[in-house]
């Protein structure tokens, strides 16, 4: 599992920076940039998923050894 969060970070990662390319900052809302800004900023939310995720399954892991 640890290893497939890893990859799918990774991908999460490419896609902001293949969309940050995309961006156009002069009209930043219109066109293709807005899709761009849209993708960087789920890729962004799904990056900050797979922490939360990692997050607790570490803690899961710390209680389960107390017991």
């Amino acid at each position: 599992m640890k290893i497939f969060i890893y990859i799918l970070m990774a991908l999460a990662a490419g896609l902001i920076i293949f969309n940050a390319t995309k961006l156009d900052f002069d009209n930043l809302f219109e066109g293709d940039s807005a899709v761009a800004a849209i993708t960087v900023l789920a890729g962004a939310c799904a990056i900050l998923l797979l922490v939360i995720l990692q997050v607790s399954q570490a803690i899961q892991k710390k209680k389960k050894r107390k017991y």
